[in-house]
């Protein structure tokens, strides 16, 4: 498969591109400074340089040609202030989309946080963050031209990963190393049984492939 990654510098984003490549996936991750290039070849994937803050739908669209899946992946990070959860939590993540129905290409996951909701108060750049992941989900489950799924991990962690999680529409809160939640993000690729599916994403008991094919219907 070929999988293009949006956010390709990202802390989740470079572990999906070692899985992915390592079991033979042709990846791109677009990024925004040239100086990342080379952590994304390290892994082995190629570097795409685009800042989807500034690019059109066509340009986006251009480097989406051919591909088998699409992972938006980008965030403006926990330093960012209130503008840039707008353009890039939600205005990136509707355009990476837009660009996906272009240049058709159905399968399209998103990495969203839980809690996103567009009706979420509160003033707080948090809030404002939730909210923005919030509508950019809204917008993705809108789109029938897509066969998205959207994944929603508790809170991030450095930690090891086990290979053990808990995967539903609602799981209540927990925490999750960022290592699982790639390799989530992996498996969900490859199952498209999951399209049409919001699914959170904690620590748990269950293997990572058996959670996976269970909320998949197998």
């Amino acid at each position: 498969m070929r999988i293009v990654i949006a956010g390709g510098h990202g802390q989740i984003a470079l572990r999906l591109e070692r899985l992915l490549a390592g079991r033979g996936d042709e990846v791109a991750g677009i990024i925004r400074k040239p100086e990342q290039g080379d952590d994304l070849r390290e892994v082995g994937a190629e570097p795409v340089l685009l800042d989807l803050e500034s690019a059109s739908v066509e340009e986006v669209a251009a480097h989406l040609q051919g591909a088998d899946a699409a992972v938006f992946a980008a965030g403006a990070g926990p330093g960012s202030g209130v503008a840039r959860k707008d353009t890039v939590d939600r205005g990136a993540a509707t355009l990476f989309a837009d660009a996906a129905v272009r240049a058709r290409v159905r399968r399209f996951l998103v990495v969203s946080s839980m809690g996103a909701d567009p009706a979420h108060q509160g003033d707080d750049v948090f809030d404002v963050y939730l909210r923005a992941k919030g509508e950019a989900d809204a917008y993705v489950r809108g789109l029938d031209a897509l066969d998205w799924t959207i994944l929603r991990p508790g809170s991030l962690t450095d930690d090891s990963g086990t290979g053990l999680v808990r995967l539903e529409a609602h799981t209540g809160r927990g925490s999750i190393p960022r290592d699982d939640v790639a390799a989530v993000l992996a498996e969900l690729v490859d199952t498209p049984a999951t399209a049409g599916l919001t699914l959170e994403l904690i620590g748990g008991s269950t293997p990572m492939t058996v959670a996976v094919k269970s909320v998949a219907g197998n």
